[in-house]
């Protein structure tokens, strides 16, 4: 489990935030209250994801504690008990990842807040589009130090093909004026295929022009920022942006969940999974579906409950995520199921099925104490039909073939 290091004098204010902390995310905390004890702790055992330093120890009054923790490489959360421009200045200089004033509950909720993003912002991929290196070097520098993996390109042209080869790509922050294609194009071009919760795009410019700002955003850009910007005003428009795609996705992503199983529905199914149908058709690729359904599940149900029916299609429902990682996995309704897997023939999907078939029926599902032996029954085609209503009801009938021919079966196109 990760560590967060807490160094601070005041009892009171240890207690709040290493209980905030261990309230708010899943880390073990390690607390000092001196320079002498972190330096002790940091050489005896230094391994830590982050660190919330005071700025004014007893043996350390000028912020002696922050130079040596990020002396060790440990991203830094600097708490101060007044503001001062000066001092500001100089915690920004020195690479903290922000300071904060201990005023009320909400500073230490904000510290929080920064961990964790921290935490998510190692998984997130930012591109820095700038002709000048000097520029990307300073943005990829000030993203770095919250853990950002940053890619870099030097014109909209070569951002474009950045993008290409990294879809997962979730901040895109542009200047204005750069050579082959500007920034104003670049938007525009990135927007015919992601949308604003899909990717964040910033716009940049040291033009005096207030027109820029407005014709960014109109072109597709999520926000705006002047050259030069503060530190603090650039992080806090990246943490907002972020925070409203990652609020708009979950969202998303809650309807299109089952709300038992925590697998994909019936609507995403059709619709994303129509996606595919059409791709393969027009360029003549393999796509799997498969139909499951659970044996004897009403007799299930009579005999131990609806709890224990809903636990076993949890179940089950987990085991199909395990098994099929790469694929989309969808509760149709009741005890049916469906998998749609891009890429595989029938000889290759029929593999996977009777794996997960035996394995299934091998390992009993428990419900509290008790023991309960499941089976299902599946159809599989490799059949595209015309469109993913046929292919559906090609499935269909082969599951109803399996059930006919004893259960605990698995029938394809052979």
């Amino acid at each position: 489990m990760e560590r967060i290091l807490v160094v601070e004098d005041s009892p009171m204010v240890l207690k709040i935030i290493r209980h905030l902390i261990l309230q708010g995310l899943d880390v073990d905390v390690v607390t000092q209250t001196d320079l002498a004890s972190c330096r002790e702790q940091l050489d005896s055992d230094g391994e830590f994801f982050a660190a919330v330093v005071d700025l004014n120890l007893p043996d350390a009054p000028n912020g002696e504690v922050v130079e040596l923790v990020l002396d060790r490489q440990i991203p830094t959360v600097v708490l101060t008990g007044s503001y001062d421009d000066e001092r500001r200045e100089r915690l920004l200089s020195m690479g903290v990842v922000d300071y904060v004033v201990k005023e009320s509950r909400h500073s230490y909720d904000y510290v929080v807040k920064l961990l964790r993003r921290l935490q998510k912002n190692r998984h997130i991929k930012v591109l820095v589009a700038d002709d000048s290196g000097t520029t990307r070097r300073f943005i990829k520098g000030l993203l770095q130090q919250h853990l950002y993996q940053v890619l870099e390109a030097k014109d909209g042209k070569e951002a474009l093909k950045v993008l290409a080869q990294h879809p997962d790509v979730s901040i895109l922050i542009t200047d204005y004026a750069m050579p082959e294609m500007d920034g104003f194009e670049l938007v525009k071009q990135v927007r015919t295929e992601k949308d604003k919760h899909e990717l964040v795009i910033i716009g940049l410019s040291s033009t005096e022009s207030g027109a820029l700002s407005a014709k960014f955003i109109k072109n597709g850009a999520n926000d705006f920022l002047r050259k030069p910007f503060f530190h603090e005003e650039f992080h806090c428009r990246l943490m907002h942006n972020l925070e409203e795609m990652e609020l708009i996705q979950a969202i998303q992503d809650a309807a299109n969940r089952d709300y038992l199983t925590q697998l994909y529905n019936r609507r995403y199914f059709f619709t994303t999974g129509g996606k595919h149908h059409e791709q393969a058709v027009a360029k003549g690729q393999q796509l799997a579906l498969a139909m499951l359904d659970i044996d004897h599940f009403k007799q299930l149900n009579d005999n131990y409950g609806h709890e224990a029916g809903d636990e076993v299609l949890r179940q089950l429902a987990s085991k199909m995520t395990q098994a099929f990682p790469r694929f989309i996995c969808a509760r149709m309704g009741g005890e049916e199921f469906c998998i749609m897997m891009p890429g595989l023939n029938n000889d290759q999907a029929n593999q996977l099925l009777e794996g997960f078939r035996l394995m299934v029926a091998q390992q009993p599902f428990m419900y509290g104490d008790t023991e309960l032996q499941v089976t299902f029954s599946a159809g599989v085609t490799n059949q595209l039909s015309s469109c993913l209503d046929n292919m559906y009801q090609g499935v269909d009938e082969y599951l109803y073939r399996a059930k006919e021919a004893g259960r605990n079966f698995v029938i394809t196109d052979d």
